[in-house]
């Protein structure tokens, strides 16, 4: 069942947004290999504007996508790309479809 969700907001420096939807677009073939992510979604809202939001049957799956590839490397390339540290919320899956 799915319960466990992340929603991380990540804002682009000026000159960096092609970038961070690059490394967004490359980082689904990595998710794609962790069994616990159920759904993954890497989304644009402006022109600076990230988010990704993924849902997981399990608080150990949730740590483990956490720690897995794409999350280092969000973590590693943010001093180059973004404003900040990615805003990571871990949400509780009510209902869905």
């Amino acid at each position: 069942m799915i319960d466990r969700a992340l929603f991380v907001r990540i804002e682009a420096k000026d000159g960096k947004a092609d970038e961070v939807e690059e490394f967004l677009r490359s980082a689904l073939d990595d998710v794609k290999r962790e069994e616990g992510t159920v759904h993954w979604y890497a989304v644009k809202f402006d022109a600076h504007e990230f988010a990704i939001f993924d849902t997981f049957g399990s608080e150990k799956d949730r740590l483990a996508h956490l720690a897995g590839k794409v999350g280092r490397a969000l973590i590693a390339h943010a001093p180059s790309l973004l404003n900040g540290m990615p805003k990571i919320e871990h949400a509780e899956v009510l209902t869905f479809k």
